[in-house]
């Protein structure tokens, strides 16, 4: 089944409870945590997560684009995070990050920037619980799909079938009712929208929308059969 999950950087940060609100029928609330060092700009931090946890029932899912995440990762899963995502560029160690991040009761998920190939990361992947692939560069919302990374997809999801896992495979960076049905039939099932949510008049329709979108491609995408 597709999942949602709108990203709160494009929503109005003065209003984040109610923006929050206004997507409750989402699979997760994508959190973008940026430090100003691992990406070129500053969001949300550990308080922030933890006052939105509190503003919503819908499961927030951290992504963490920051330096030392072996360091942070976990205060974000006391802070309320059902899933905390971290960048295997910045992790000194991964394995030991994942591990810990499960064991304090979140999913532990780990992220690839365009140019981090998967394949040296396969015998990693028993160790997760999500994969996300980005679909732009990190840093910024409202970036154009990169049509490139659809075949790193593909490769991704050849891997978790190659090993019968169950994976979920995410995508984020410029994910929208143009996008996504490409992105599905590539291999992911969870999906990243920031501009295509917040930006619609009715942000809970643009989430049953997408959510339509991907599950009718997924339904005859060869890759989905049994999944």
């Amino acid at each position: 089944m597709a999942q949602i999950n709108p990203s709160i950087l494009s929503a109005d940060f003065a209003r984040l409870a109610e923006e929050a609100k206004a997507v409750e029928g989402a699979d997760w609330l994508h959190v973008d945590v940026m430090d100003n060092h691992f990406v070129p700009n500053l969001t949300l931090g550990v308080p922030i997560v933890e006052a939105l946890g509190k503003a919503t029932d819908t499961p927030l899912d951290c992504h963490l684009m920051i330096e030392d995440p072996d360091r942070w990762a976990p205060q974000y899963v006391e802070a309320g995070a059902g899933s905390v995502t971290f960048h295997v560029e910045a992790a000194a160690a991964p394995v030991r990050l994942a591990r810990e991040i499960r064991a304090k009761g979140a999913r532990a998920s780990m992220a690839l920037k365009p140019a981090t190939p998967i394949e040296p990361y396969e015998d990693l992947l028993p160790e997760l619980d999500m994969l996300l692939i980005m679909t732009v560069e990190p840093g910024f919302g409202g970036q154009a799909f990169l049509d490139i990374m659809l075949p790193k997809i593909r490769r991704t999801r050849e891997l978790i079938g190659k090993h019968g896992l169950e994976l979920w495979l995410q995508v984020d960076g410029g994910v929208s009712s143009s996008t996504i049905e490409r992105c599905a039939e590539a291999g992911a099932d969870v999906f990243v929208a920031g501009s295509a949510v917040y930006g619609a008049e009715d942000p809970a329709a643009a989430v049953r929308g997408l959510r339509a979108q991907a599950e009718a491609v997924t339904a005859a995408a060869p890759w989905a059969c049994g999944h």
